[in-house]
């Protein structure tokens, strides 16, 4: 009994201090969301709301300010990203691109355009992997060589934003992410416009983007769709219309 009382005080004195807390969950999170509806905010849940309010992500803003996000995914370039950034352009309207490691190194020239026209090139990572799958060392691997090719193209000084691939993230990622001086931000509004297969004209990209509007919405377009660039001048002025205005990332309320 007494060889047992030692043994006891000598694991809590000598082996506690060597114990660590459980990881991070690495469990995958899909984003997912309930559509808004009548200018209504869309809502992912009390669940998704306090993983993204932990590591400090946002999906929409102010539910009171008519403001909006607009954020393009580029994986690749399907020849319709010029005629986007002509649009932006004559409405002066700010963007954030978020840019994989083929797009950096395909694109240079539409990039460049992009900061020098003053939009924001954001991280989506540079093989487009399910991050929940690999190694954190992978994924500061995956995002730093996004932010260093960036740099070494437009000269753009920061990359402060992530979006995960494929819309899949844990708390573990999302913490990787957070320690490098990221903030994820997902998204509010969405459609089925990346498959350029099934490109249903430019009223089937207004109507959705009109239908799912709402205050404080980040907007996800992506950039390969014809439908989006065909619409997307007549979906600006029309919710400038509406008294909606477009805002940079840069200018996202963040909760002190």
């Amino acid at each position: 009994m007494r060889y047992l009382k030692y043994l006891v005080i000598f694991c809590v004195m000598v082996l506690a201090p060597t114990i660590t807390l459980a990881a991070v969950s690495n469990q995958p999170i899909h984003w997912g969301f309930k559509k808004g509806i009548n200018e209504q905010q869309a809502e992912a849940g009390a669940e998704l709301d306090g993983v993204l309010k932990k590591y400090g992500g946002f999906y929409k803003g102010d539910a009171k300010s008519k403001t909006l996000y607009l954020t393009f995914d580029n994986g690749y370039e399907n020849g319709y990203t010029p005629k986007i950034l002509k649009v932006l352009k004559k409405e002066k309207v700010p963007a954030t691109f978020f840019v994989t490691g083929h797009y950096l190194e395909s694109q240079p020239k539409i990039v460049k355009q992009m900061v020098k026209e003053g939009h924001i090139i954001g991280n989506h990572s540079w093989f487009h992997p399910d991050l929940t799958t690999i190694s954190d060392d992978k994924i500061r691997k995956e995002l730093d060589k996004v932010r260093v090719k960036t740099k070494e193209l437009t000269g753009q000084k920061e990359m402060k934003y992530v979006r995960p691939p494929r819309g899949i993230f844990s708390e573990r990622t999302m913490e990787v992410a957070k320690k490098d001086g990221y903030t994820h931000v997902m998204w509010s509004l969405a459609f089925v416009d990346w498959n350029i297969n099934q490109q249903k004209g430019w009223k089937y990209s207004y109507d959705n983007i009109m239908r799912q509007i709402h205050p404080g919405a980040v907007i996800l377009l992506h950039t390969v769709s014809k439908d989006n660039a065909d619409a997307l001048d007549k979906v600006i002025k029309d919710l400038k219309k509406k008294g909606y205005k477009f805002k940079s990332l840069d200018d996202f309320p963040r909760k002190k």
